[in-house]
């Protein structure tokens, strides 16, 4: 919905259900009632990772789109990039519900929504009614597993083969704490089998579909310094192309204020940036600037996304700071993290990647 549009429902869909508000907002963006980015295009932003152009740095983290029945409509905001999913290989219910709360105190979010997702076979369908070209900006698709199966590394093989030929990077996500036993996938013996299943799998896509996306894995940012090393130098020897840094904590700061905060689940949003950029930093300099990382977790304004650059990300993504400000944050993030650039005499993103860790 418009920037005016949201600041008049607003006041409404916090008096719904966090969930039923999102299905709603989702609904009104894929039925055209979003508007679109009427700011100027500013070339400072442009950036480039893995051979692909991208408008901005700034995108939509995976959750917000699990279906990928939105893209077009969320790319039209403003955003350089939107990922889509995670999306299971089977339909799955997720958690039961309450399963997503506001800690509007503390501008965070807690979830334990479990994967829910329509499963592989619809995303794919909706993956290509996609409008397809340069115009369409630039998609990520997110897979995980199953919450029932065992052979996990499988789960995330078929994902990648069926969408290779849809989306322009592909994401295996091992970190979220809804789903029990994920995050130890993130263990150095179980990454190496995984991310050396997944890119035979990526390979046997890009044979189907001509099309051969960059593969990253989504790792979380309550890794213990021997983790990230370990993650580091398996991603570097098996030559994934990526990581994203990080996802939901499980942390609970002592000066959360909201009611909600002793609630299970992953805790995203303004508390979680001191963390999930602590982690980040950690990590660029393990692996010394060869894989670009997308940082995630606690981007609210143009300061946060150019810490994060600062720290080692070459590309940014949001989500929580979209529930509180609505769509108008997504241009003020880019024309404040403009603004940093040039004051500290930087002429592209690139040129800042990093800058802090050298």
């Amino acid at each position: 919905m418009t920037n005016v549009a949201y600041r008049l429902a607003r006041p409404f869909l916090h008096l719904l259900d966090p969930e039923t508000a999102h299905h709603i907002t989702v609904w009104a963006l894929r039925n055209g009632l979003a508007g679109s980015d009427t700011a100027l295009y500013d070339p400072i932003l442009s950036t480039r990772a893995w051979n692909i152009d991208f408008s901005n740095p700034l995108g939509l983290a995976a959750g917000f789109d699990k279906d990928a029945v939105a893209a077009d409509q969320i790319i039209a905001l403003g955003f350089g990039f939107v990922e889509v999913g995670t999306v299971t290989p089977r339909p799955q219910p997720g958690n039961p519900r309450p399963r997503l709360f506001r800690l509007d105190e503390d501008r965070a979010v807690i979830n334990r929504f479990g994967f829910n997702s329509k499963g592989l076979a619809a995303f794919v369908t909706q993956l290509s009614r996609l409008q397809r070209g340069a115009s369409r900006g630039v998609l990520g698709a997110n897979v995980g597993k199953n919450r029932d199966t065992v052979d996990a590394a499988a789960d995330y093989a078929q994902g990648i083969e069926a969408v290779c030929g849809l989306a322009d990077y592909l994401v295996c996500n091992v970190s979220s704490p809804n789903t029990p036993g994920l995050r130890n996938l993130q263990a150095r013996d179980q990454m190496e089998e995984l991310i050396a299943r997944v890119l035979e799998a990526r390979e046997r896509g890009a044979a189907v579909s001509g099309h051969r996306p960059p593969l990253l894995v989504k790792v979380g940012p309550d890794l213990r310094s021997d983790e990230v090393r370990d993650i580091g130098e398996v991603a570097l020897a098996r030559k994934i192309d990526g990581l994203i840094i990080g996802n939901t904590t499980i942390d609970r700061p002592q000066d959360l204020r909201s009611r909600h905060a002793g609630e299970t689940g992953g805790l995203s949003g303004r508390p979680l940036l001191r963390k999930a950029n602590a982690c980040l930093a950690e990590m660029y300099a393990c692996v010394g600037g060869r894989l670009p990382i997308i940082g995630c977790g606690g981007v609210a304004s143009g300061a946060d996304a150019y810490a994060k650059i600062r720290a080692g990300a070459s590309l940014v993504q949001m989500y929580s700071a979209l529930i509180f400000d609505g769509p108008v944050v997504v241009g003020r993030i880019k024309r404040e993290l403009a603004g940093l650039l040039r004051a500290d005499g930087f002429t592209s993103v690139a040129a800042a990647v990093g800058i802090d860790r050298r």
